[in-house]
């Protein structure tokens, strides 16, 4: 792939404000992921730009402009309705903090800009005038499916210490390998993440482990970025399993787990931390053999610490956690069993429950998993079959209310919930009883009682 035959397809509203700065006398390109993300025949999620311009000069030549970051050269455009961030070409100064510069200039010179950016795939520019401008080999590096930082990458690491956890993203984003020298320098300035807030390792994490390759995880263990932001995984990986379920760690368990679930961030983050718990419990009986009997508890308890540490949203949170203390429950083979199943879990959680049970099946000892997953099917089954008939499987959906038990003359307060208590458990025994003339004689009698 020659850099000078590239041609990238602009859409028309970017190209609009590429040609309003052209023709005001400034440089501008697009830049950054949308330009690697073209070459590589993928469509952007959206397109930066680039510019000669001052963040004034951009105000004065778009009549419509929200001061975005403007310390920073950042202006947003507004173009039919549509936002266009506009950066003029900088230099940063010293970073004191890991992560922001302690100034910022504005250059007239692109290759000033672009080799402070953090990888040669991040750093190349385009517009239809010049064509591509690939200083630093990101064209070479996007063939042989490197990532690599642009110059020192101890200098670009000391700068960001958040772009040691990227570069592992990266990989996991694209497919690719880390550049020796560039893995070598992430290994010696990995501890620096330490200065990085949670809310930005979480989204790096996050959006390593929904990729299409959760198992570069492995290579932000061994370059010890998960002893730094992720230590319960370290100890996932130290914890050996010698059982008929398991003949690998816990931790390449867990690796198998998250490439077999499906790319949605609740089930993966389930599965990064479903096993959490094993290193607590782990016991070995005297044939050599290990056991985790009750990890799940533990593992819910230690998920909840980390989700917090990373400050998750109280829903996905709960939702996780929910997950990982249900993760080792086998429904009964009968449709009570299942019902009391769906109860347990809530019906809402269910379907990701049936998700999770299958993707840890999968990542166990190969000798199991069909029987395993067989018995999985015939729970799907047997859900299908209840949620069909329409069965009651919440109390919200039970014939009686509270108001109704009132109006029976049942005492507001403790007894209210201990009769619809026992009239939801005879209901999940037999639905057929979910029918308001006979839950209400049944109400009157348990009443009495």
């Amino acid at each position: 792939m020659e850099p000078e035959k590239i041609r990238i397809r602009i859409p028309e509203k970017v190209q609009y404000v590429l040609s309003k700065l052209h023709k005001a006398g400034f440089e501008a390109y697009v830049v950054g992921g949308c330009v690697r993300d073209s070459i590589l025949g993928q469509t952007p999620d959206d397109w930066d730009i680039t510019t000669s311009a001052s963040p004034e000069q951009v105000k004065q030549v778009f009549p419509r402009t929200i001061d975005t970051g403007i310390e920073h050269g950042t202006v947003t455009v507004r173009h039919e309705g549509e936002s266009f961030e506009v950066t003029t070409f900088r230099l940063d100064g010293k970073y004191e903090d890991h992560r922001h510069p302690e100034q910022v200039s504005f250059t007239g010179n692109l290759e000033e800009d672009l080799k402070r950016r953090d990888f040669t795939v991040n750093a190349m520019a385009y517009n239809d005038r010049d064509g591509l401008v690939d200083l630093f080999g990101g064209v070479s590096d996007l063939e042989q499916g490197i990532i690599r930082c642009v110059g020192d990458p101890v200098e670009r690491f000391e700068e960001d210490a958040l772009r040691v956890l990227r570069a592992v993203r990266f990989c996991a984003k694209l497919g690719f390998k880390l550049d020796i020298a560039t893995r070598e320098a992430g290994k010696k300035m990995a501890p620096s993440l330490s200065y990085v807030s949670a809310e930005r390792i979480r989204t790096e994490l996050e959006k390593l482990i929904t990729s299409d390759h959760p198992e570069e995880i492995r290579m932000a263990y061994e370059c010890g970025i998960t002893a730094v932001v992720l230590p319960e995984f370290d100890a996932e990986m130290g914890a050996l399993q010698n059982n008929q379920h398991h003949k690998v760690s816990v931790g390449e368990h867990t690796i198998r787990t998250m490439m077999a679930a499906p790319k949605d961030r609740i089930l993966r983050w389930t599965m990064l931390l479903h096993d959490s718990g094993k290193p607590l419990v782990q016991t070995i009986n005297e044939e050599g053999i290990y056991h985790y009997h009750g990890h799940a508890a533990p593992g819910a308890e230690v998920a909840k610490k980390v989700l917090e540490r990373l400050k998750f949203d109280k829903a996905s949170e709960r939702d996780i956690v929910d997950l990982i203390r249900n993760h080792s429950l086998y429904p009964a083979l009968s449709e009570e069993g299942v019902r009391r199943a769906v109860v347990q879990l809530t019906p809402r959680l269910f379907p990701l429950f049936l998700q999770v049970k299958r993707s840890d099946i999968r990542g166990q000892n190969p000798a199991v998993q069909e029987e395993k997953l067989r018995y999985m099917d015939q729970v799907e089954t047997i859900y299908n079959r209840i949620l069909e008939r329409g069965d009651c499987l919440s109390l919200k959906q039970l014939a009686v209310s509270g108001n109704d038990l009132i109006g029976l003359g049942i005492p507001k307060g403790k007894k209210i919930g201990e009769v619809l208590g026992t009239l939801f458990d005879e209901v999940l025994q037999d639905p057929s009883l979910n029918n308001k003339e006979y839950l209400s004689e049944r109400a009157k009698l348990l009443n009495l009682g």
